[in-house]
């Protein structure tokens, strides 16, 4: 009987270790949208980057792009505005996410879904508000500064802050009230116990919230474009700009696989703070 038992067991192991193939009818529907709608589609964008308007095929586009000052200059103010606005939404969403989290005061629910409610907005209506705000024409007529890099960034900071808050708040809410009444109670003080306790539990969801956000904020277009910011040029606009206004296809396909290089790269940092944050999860539950 024991061998019976054995030789059974020995079976079940050897199913286990057999790979299913019956998640491959259900694989294939979806691999052949990405590689159709997303693949196919960069294929032909990274060909046409190297394909000169001459129809000669090499880098010579790819090094007379890299090596122009205006391509230099779209690339420096992208970075600067993205870690600009991850900075100031980072800053700016803890700080009401703590508001919210830790004072008792009437209506912050209500604080809070106003906050979220610009997750649905798109970006263009936020540059509009600003300009009815701080254009030429507004109510500050603060024109100058609108149309200045200090002008978008503060509309980005604006837009994107809810992407850092919503992930703050919920790391906040899962900070264990045991922990906090602990270190009151051994004499520390609220900002001791802020910097030792609440922001060590919740640095994962501010890392991967700040980390989406430079990514947006690196590939924002609508806010740059509507505002009409004359001296800030970024990746995307310098793309929209040579496809769209100047017709060099090559020229565009070379900034914009830079730009996909760029968000793949932010991406997978992305996800490493996501992970960090789960497994951050996993041991402290």
């Amino acid at each position: 009987m024991t061998g019976i038992a054995l030789e059974a067991a020995r079976g079940r192991v050897r199913e286990r270790g057999r790979p299913e193939r019956g998640w491959l009818p259900w694989l294939l529907p979806p691999l052949v949208v990405l590689l159709g709608f997303f693949g196919y589609p960069l294929v032909l964008v990274a060909g046409q980057s190297l394909t000169a308007k001459s129809g000669e095929v090499g880098l010579s586009v790819w090094a007379d792009v890299l090596g122009s000052a205006e391509f230099r200059d779209a690339l420096w103010q992208t970075i600067a505005l993205a870690l600009g606005a991850t900075a100031g939404c980072v800053l700016l969403g803890t700080f009401l996410a703590l508001v919210i989290a830790f004072v008792p005061f009437p209506g912050a629910r209500t604080l809070s879904r106003l906050v979220d409610t610009v997750l649905a907005f798109p970006s263009f209506l936020i540059a509009l508000a600003f300009t009815f705000l701080y254009g030429s024409a507004g109510i500050l007529g603060a024109g100058g500064f609108l149309y200045s890099p200090w002008g978008v960034l503060l509309a980005e900071i604006t837009f994107y802050t809810p992407f850092v808050m919503r992930p703050a708040l919920a790391a906040f809410g899962q900070v264990p009230a045991a922990q906090l009444d602990v270190a009151a109670s051994l004499g520390a003080k609220p900002g001791r116990v802020l910097w030792r306790v609440v922001l060590p539990e919740a640095l994962p969801s501010l890392a991967s919230g700040a980390c989406l956000t430079m990514l947006l904020a690196m590939n924002e277009f609508g806010i740059v474009l509507f505002l009409g910011a004359k001296d800030v040029a970024t990746l995307p606009t310098v793309i929209y700009g040579k496809a769209i206004v100047t017709f060099d296809f090559p020229a565009a396909c070379v900034v914009a696989m830079v730009n996909v290089a760029l968000s793949l790269a932010l991406y997978g940092v992305y996800r490493w703070a996501v992970k960090g944050g789960r497994r951050a999860a996993v041991d402290a539950a």
